[in-house]
């Protein structure tokens, strides 16, 4: 990792952190202590400090995801996912306290029942009608948010509902403003309040939506042609105006959206699969069932809207001089782009390509060009496995994947190691690694995560 990196990621978590005692800070010197001596002062005004910190997280989730270049260039798409939803899910749950807490405490003041206060909250409290919409809808998001639950989503499906938490996040907004006294406790705690809520949504409109729209508009990008790689591969050729102006490295990856019909809306996640020239860009994908499918069937002259770059996973991340890249499947495409940064960098590179079959390999003629003009290293690691959880073929991994790697890399230890394909895979290989002596720091790897 660059010093640039470390510098970004250690920012960006002093700055979620700062955030949060800034929250508790302005609630210690308002009146949140003096509240708890109150009847029922314990449960409301513990209920106001969780849902001003509720707050506070949702808003820094919003900022994680906002696509802010640097920082995710910094961290990688997988890395600020995961965090992304880990805030998401300790900003749910104090938020769930929040709503309980505030029941519970004005019920106490009011000598009422929980659901008769509650209904009272909700019907003459301003905002309160709005901010339990957005409540829902934002429960309904962290369900559908469950790993479990996401596996059973189509990615365009999953990604539209995910939108819906935005609608959540700014339909809270009233009842803070209207009822939140905290809030307006002090013209710091104002100013604050606005800036946040100011910051997540301007990072929104400028990188979600301003950057991409005047990229897309700027580039004017058409597909030129499609070229089949495999039964189920394709390479689609995008061409552009002035590509060069593009921040895109190899091992980045663009949310595309084809303008060839009905469901053009919905971006779809593919890899560059060869350095980004200063006329054309290739994405390389395997139909896999979804929106994939349509790819095979784009015609020349088809425009493109594009988001990203996104990614880390590139060759700056590249600190030794041996580098060995190891792909399965479709991971393929990623260690190809790498390649034409790598190798005529002098690298000295070795690529395992895990295929079923020769048959199923992609870009063999690319990988073979690569071999013969920079000594890449390049060994398709093709045939059955001999034992459930093995990455290798039973060539290599007789007795058991760690010899299998040595025997394949003698000096493994000594590597950069870029990994790319399928989760499970990509976990047997870390494991592999480790056991072989390659500290962790030295495998880069990303996985597309939502």
């Amino acid at each position: 990792m660059t010093t640039w990196s470390s510098a970004v990621r250690v920012s960006a978590a002093a700055g979620a952190v700062l955030s949060v005692l800034v929250v508790v800070g302005l609630w210690l010197t308002g009146h949140g202590p003096q509240a708890a001596l109150m009847p029922g002062g314990p449960a409301t005004t513990t209920g106001r400090l969780s849902g001003l910190v509720s707050a506070d997280l949702l808003l820094v989730q919003v900022l994680l995801m906002a696509r802010i270049p640097w920082v995710e260039r910094a961290y990688g798409q997988d890395a600020l996912a995961r965090r992304h939803r880990t805030v998401g899910f300790v900003s749910f749950w104090l938020m769930v306290a929040h709503v309980v807490l505030i029941t519970v405490g004005y019920a106490q003041t009011s000598d009422t029942g929980l659901v008769t206060e509650a209904w009272d909250l909700v019907a003459t409290y301003p905002g309160m009608l709005l901010a339990t919409a957005g409540t829902a809808l934002l429960v309904a998001v962290v369900a559908l948010s469950v790993r479990a639950a996401r596996r059973r989503m189509r990615y365009e499906s999953w990604h539209l509902i995910h939108l819906y938490a935005y609608l959540g996040v700014g339909l809270a907004l009233p009842h803070q403003l209207w009822t939140g006294t905290d809030f307006a406790s002090s013209p710091v705690a104002t100013a604050y309040w606005w800036g946040l809520w100011a910051a997540a949504l301007g990072a929104v409109l400028v990188f979600r939506v301003g950057l991409p729209v005047f990229r897309s508009a700027y580039h004017r990008m058409r597909v030129e042609s499609v070229v089949f790689e495999a039964p189920d591969v394709v390479s689609v050729y995008i061409r552009g105006h002035r590509l060069d102006r593009l921040p895109a490295r190899a091992g980045q990856f663009f949310l595309w959206r084809f303008l060839d019909g009905p469901g053009w809306t919905r971006a779809h996640p593919f890899t560059l699969s060869a350095g980004p020239r200063a006329d054309v860009l290739r994405i390389t994908v395997k139909d896999l069932g979804d929106g994939s499918a349509r790819i095979r069937h784009l015609t020349p002259g088809t425009r493109v809207l594009v988001e990203g770059p996104y990614g880390a996973l590139t060759a700056e991340r590249r600190d030794r001089y041996k580098v060995l890249l190891v792909a399965a499947g479709v991971g393929i495409t990623t260690m190809r782009a790498l390649l034409d940064d790598l190798a005529p960098a002098g690298a000295a590179a070795t690529l395992l390509y895990r295929v079923r079959s020769l048959d199923d390999a992609v870009f063999r003629h690319e990988l073979d060009s690569f071999a013969r003009h920079y000594g890449v290293r390049v060994v398709y690691l093709d045939g059955h496995r001999p034992r459930t959880g093995s990455w290798l073929p039973a060539r290599y991994a007789a007795r058991n994947d760690p010899a299998g790697l040595r025997r394949l890399v003698p000096d493994v230890a000594e590597h950069d190691v870029f990994l790319c394909g399928p989760p499970p895979w990509m976990a047997a290989v870390r494991g592999t690694l480790a056991a072989c002596g390659v500290a962790d720091e030295r495998i880069h790897a990303e996985e597309f995560a939502w």
